[in-house]
């Protein structure tokens, strides 16, 4: 292999071992918000199990629907994390 072929090879390698970490990084920098979704615009699916996919939320601000934010910002936005959505639903 000539150098150029190389130098190609080990530069298409390290952009496949960055591409491939982003996400987790990504994912490890967000956390669930609970009670922020307006209808429509939720992440996944809801605590009660009415349903299993993003954007099937009927109302806004339910406590039972999340989104995806950036870790630290979920008090800001009046959101709940899952824990004290859980301790809500108990009383």
């Amino acid at each position: 292999m000539n150098q150029q072929a190389m130098i190609a090879a080990a530069a298409a390698s390290l952009m496949s071992l960055t591409l491939m970490t982003a996400p987790a990084q990504a994912a490890q920098e967000k956390e669930k918000c609970f009670g922020i979704a307006k209808a429509g615009q939720n992440d996944c699916a809801n605590l009660s199990g009415t349903h299993s996919c993003a954007g099937q939320s009927t109302v806004d601000m339910d406590k039972g629907e999340w989104k995806y934010v950036a870790k630290g910002t979920c008090k800001s936005m009046n959101g709940m994390t899952l824990e004290e959505v859980k301790g809500t639903k108990k009383n």
